[in-house]
């Protein structure tokens, strides 16, 4: 049976002291990319972690390539899943030659050839020990690994954070190619809402734990709009269709809905980025 969602979360929940993940319920559709995005704090790696079952959850269910989270078969699908997350848990002595040698003895289709192409791709020195790595070499080596044993699921979690321009057009190239692939997929978690807006087919903006939105983002842009007015016309327009408002010596712009405009309003083309960050100022209410 062909697979449709590489992911399935339902009700997924987790407390800690000050902050939870509330009711969750998210599809990553295969052969798709899924941008995770929200403010530090809200929830992005948590959910990343659940969905590994490597945090401990207070509620819902995970269902990874068809596969039920908490079941024994779980851990044979570890093997088709590349996990790259914001703190790279590698010891300091290791190089990335040695690396590559625990790797093999993890992963039962671990390719060296690609991933020896991938450290030279990526530039990155064999016989360099970890605790020399900047951050960008950190992430980088990370994605060199995921991407050398035959995963069907990439989960990145703030992976092309501090990567140069040209390293990360290259890297979201790559994503999106892996993506395309018969029943593939990836889940990206970012700050950087270009990079997601490029390459992403779904968008779930995450905000103190609640989920605001998961919609296909060719949607988003289409059914969101930026509206340039003044205060009093603001006023007159249907608060339901109204998502952030910026108000300004001059006037207001606003988020808004195309289809509740009145006929003649001048409606501009937002980016992703106006979008979250409007949306943004309306939950921080």
């Amino acid at each position: 049976m062909e697979l449709t969602n590489a992911i399935e979360i339902r009700g997924l929940t987790k407390h800690y002291k000050g902050f939870s993940l509330e009711n969750l319920n998210l599809d990553l559709p295969a052969g798709c990319v899924l941008g995770l995005v929200g403010e530090n704090g809200a929830g992005k790696s948590t959910t990343i972690r659940l969905t590994m079952d490597a945090l401990e959850r207070d509620g819902g269910t995970v269902t990874v390539l068809g596969v039920d989270n908490k079941s024994r078969e779980f851990h044979a699908i570890k093997e088709d899943i590349g996990v790259v997350l914001d703190e790279t848990f590698v010891p300091e002595i290791l190089s990335a030659k040695q690396l590559g040698r625990i790797m093999a003895g993890s992963f039962k289709n671990w390719e060296q050839d690609t991933y020896e192409g991938w450290l030279k791709r990526l530039d990155l020195p064999e016989d360099k020990r970890f605790k020399d790595y900047s951050r960008g070499m950190t992430m980088k080596l990370g994605i060199a690994a995921a991407l050398s044993h035959g995963a069907k699921l990439l989960l990145l979690d703030e992976a092309t954070g501090g990567l140069d321009p040209m390293v990360r057009e290259e890297l979201l190239e790559v994503f999106a190619d892996f993506a395309a692939q018969d029943g593939h997929a990836v889940l990206l978690s970012s700050h950087i809402v270009s990079d997601l807006e490029r390459i992403c087919d779904y968008i779930a903006f995450l905000h103190k734990g609640r989920l605001v939105l998961c919609e296909e983002k060719d949607v988003l842009l289409e059914k969101y709009g930026i509206l340039k007015c003044s205060k009093e016309q603001l006023q007159n327009i249907p608060a339901g269709a109204v998502h952030g408002v910026r108000i300004g010596n001059y006037g207001a712009e606003a988020l808004v809905e195309r289809e509740a405009m009145p006929r003649g309003a001048v409606i501009d083309r937002p980016t992703l980025e106006d979008i979250i960050l409007y949306m943004s100022k309306e939950e921080a209410k």
